[in-house]
């Protein structure tokens, strides 16, 4: 095996070294007591954070170094309003932003798209045109700031467009730091939420890995996430089974295309679900580190140590929220944002307690990010790298999610002829994935129905208010209305010639497989052609796709 850690002796010297080299926080790691922590426990001979097979952490000092990025989610009604909910959380202490898109914005449509009506601003923040992505981000400096932004289908265009504000407000583009889901492949399985095909959106996802890997150094252009794997009723097993199968698929894909592994590898990012099953979840996370760091090394040939060293995102489950009881989630989330930084987690989002009802108050959101400053300032869990790392329990959970995911695996490449890209398209094509998922939210309703897992407020400890009384955001049906007002004025005031330019130029590059369409889309983007217009163009070139109805 290669050394990717530096240096000879052993593991221990070797994770002594890498841990001496790294900066450290100004805090006191000790208990409250006034105990002395060490960073890491376990055998000398053992493994360790930030060396292979990474299973402890990615990296030697974890969080003595730097805590998680505190990324809260957030979106709705005009760029206006969201611009200004971005500011509460930053001033709140948030250190990231993670934007929420409406349902039209997400499945590539314009604001006054017929099909739009009634959804602009309702599930996100509206955004067809440069003019909106400004608004957004005013104020901001995107040059200092991690901004996450939660789509797939339209990723490109939306990409293109927060390219096009740096570059209008002077941000170098190698300053951009953040990340853009871009996962089409579960929208497929799960999520819904596709316009093409899969192979012309799997092109699209390439196309963004390749630009971001010569032009945006900071940038992560793919979210590979298990998230909404999870929130569709998948086991933990299938989340991450699935979720890296899709990982592996973008490798190949982006190796087709002509790059090679250790010049991207190290910007793909993964998005996972902390779930409420406690232990459950910080296998899950550990087990991940530990098959993409073999699989990238073995299968794909990466020798760059950041290759393998798999870093993620992590939100805690929104479908584990009930709207009965519903102060009872801040009990929930909480456990579930300890499960993900007890997991190793680089950035979490908290939900807020009163999603299950609305989007969030102010208020609400404002809770969840406290619950996250409670966990990382007062439990003293951030002074120590996997601290249940050797517990009888989660190995053994580990060992077993590992097993599981590999007998996916092996499924994907018998259906893809030796390729995971392949067999994920197959079984995308086939339905394998949506069944099986299907089949898992199956088998928790029934336990839920017979009362083998009890969910506090639904079927067990019912005697509580029903959430009635919580207040909850509201948006204001004027919303649609000044969005429509503004899309017309920008409409109005564009260069009809060059919008025309832009999209003829958009249509001939998606016919050729071999040109990257984010020039294309950047260019458009500048011209104030629209999402829903950039997105009718590929669809003029590609099709639609329709899932295939499995009886």
């Amino acid at each position: 095996m290669p050394n990717y850690h530096g240096g000879m002796g052993t593991a221990r010297e070797r994770w002594q070294a890498a841990y001496e080299a790294a900066p450290r926080r100004p805090v006191p790691f000790e208990t409250l007591s006034g105990i002395a922590l060490e960073p890491v426990y376990g055998p000398s001979d053992g493994e360790h954070p930030g060396l292979w097979p990474y299973t402890r952490g990615p990296y030697a000092s974890m969080y003595r170094t730097r805590l998680w990025t505190m990324r809260q989610f957030a979106g709705f009604g005009t760029a206006e309003d969201t611009n200004a909910r971005f500011k509460d959380l930053l001033r709140a202490g948030g250190n990231g932003l993670s934007t929420a898109f409406d349902m039209p914005t997400l499945l590539g449509r314009d604001s006054d798209d017929p099909l739009a009506r009634g959804e602009v601003g309702r599930a996100g923040v509206a955004v067809d045109t440069l003019a909106d992505m400004e608004t957004l981000f005013d104020g901001i400096d995107l040059g200092q700031v991690s901004t996450s932004m939660t789509i797939n289908s339209a990723a490109a265009p939306v990409m293109a467009m927060y390219v096009g504000v740096a570059d209008r407000t002077g941000v170098d583009r190698r300053r951009l730091s953040g990340t853009i889901q871009n996962d089409i492949l579960k929208e497929y399985q799960a999520q819904k939420e596709y316009v093409f095909p899969p192979r012309p959106s799997v092109r699209l996802v390439t196309d963004l890995i390749r630009f971001a890997s010569a032009e945006l150094p900071r940038w992560h252009p793919v979210s590979v996430s298990g998230y909404h794997i999870r929130e569709a009723g998948s086991t933990a097993a299938q989340e991450l089974a699935f979720t890296l199968a899709n990982g592996f698929a973008y490798v190949e894909a982006a190796v087709a295309a002509g790059l090679a592994v250790d010049r991207f590898a190290p910007r793909l990012s993964f998005f996972f679900n902390a779930h409420i099953d406690f232990f459950e979840e910080i296998a899950k996370y550990r087990a991940a580190r530990r098959i993409w760091a073999r699989w990238l090394r073995d299968r794909y040939g990466a020798t760059a140590e950041r290759s393998l060293q798999l870093r993620f995102h992590a939100q805690t489950a929104g479908v584990s929220l009930t709207a009965q009881q519903p102060e009872v989630n801040l009990a929930r989330v909480a456990l579930e944002a300890l499960a993900a930084v007890l997991g190793g987690t680089q950035s979490l989002h908290t939900d807020s307690y009163d999603e299950a009802l609305a989007l969030p108050t102010e208020r609400a959101a404002r809770l969840a990010l406290r619950t996250q400053q409670v966990v990382a300032e007062e439990t003293g869990v951030a002074h120590v790298a996997d601290p249940l790392g050797g517990s009888y329990l989660v190995e053994s959970l580990t060992d077993e999610l590992e097993r599981q995911a590999e007998e996916v695996f092996a499924l994907l490449l018998e259906a893809g002829n030796g390729s995971l890209l392949e067999g994920v398209l197959a079984r995308i094509d086939d339905g394998w994935f949506c069944d099986e998922i299907a089949d898992a939210a199956y088998r928790f309703q029934r336990k839920l129905a017979a009362g083998e897992w009890v969910l506090v407020g639904v079927n067990g400890h019912t005697d509580g208010d029903d959430g009635t009384g919580v207040p909850t955001l509201s948006v204001d049906p004027a919303v649609e209305a000044r969005q429509l007002a503004k899309l017309a004025t920008v409409k109005h005031a564009r260069d009809d010639d060059a919008v025309r330019t832009a999209l003829a130029r958009l249509r001939a590059e998606a016919a050729d497989p071999t040109v990257n369409l984010l020039p294309a889309l950047i260019e458009a983007a500048a011209a104030h052609v629209t999402v829903g217009e950039s997105m009718r163009a590929l669809e003029e070139v590609w099709g639609t796709w329709t899932e295939r109805a499995v009886a």
